[in-house]
């Protein structure tokens, strides 16, 4: 992908990992990833089916219990690091549920489609997400 500073500056959309990272232990980011989240003109967004993920994968033990107080202080991360909220559409559900992509985790699928109707670059270390032809990723 080519530089993503020419012309109109695009958002950015955290993939759920991304923001668990940066809330918690960002030197785990890679070195694009970090630059993006610590510029302050970065527009930076958080889907809402992150926060499910994230209280969901907790609440059945699948969440490395470290990260409760990121679950716990979820809204002040979400303002510590300038991240807007991204809700969920009918239309961002549709394609989510539609789209030719073979995989199977719902989460993904709701991030990669947000991503692709909002015109939002993806931030993730997901290769199933770097690999899908619609959305541009950075890491």
């Amino acid at each position: 992908m080519g530089s993503l500073n020419q012309g109109i500056q695009r958002g950015f959309l955290l993939d759920t990992h991304t923001f668990l990272w940066a809330a918690k232990c960002p030197e785990r980011l890679g070195g694009q990833a970090r630059g993006i989240l610590e510029d302050i003109e970065s527009r930076l967004y958080l889907s809402s089916i992150s926060a499910f993920e994230i209280a969901n994968k907790f609440r059945i033990g699948k969440l490395d219990p470290t990260y409760e107080s990121v679950l716990e202080g979820y809204t002040s991360f979400v303002r510590q690091l300038g991240i807007e909220d991204l809700p969920l559409t009918c239309a961002h559900a549709y394609l989510a549920g539609t789209m030719e992509w073979d995989h199977r985790d719902p989460f993904d699928r709701f991030i990669v489609a947000q991503a692709s109707l909002e015109n939002l670059v993806i931030i993730s270390n997901d290769a199933q997400m770097q690999a899908h032809p619609w959305v541009d990723v950075v890491w």
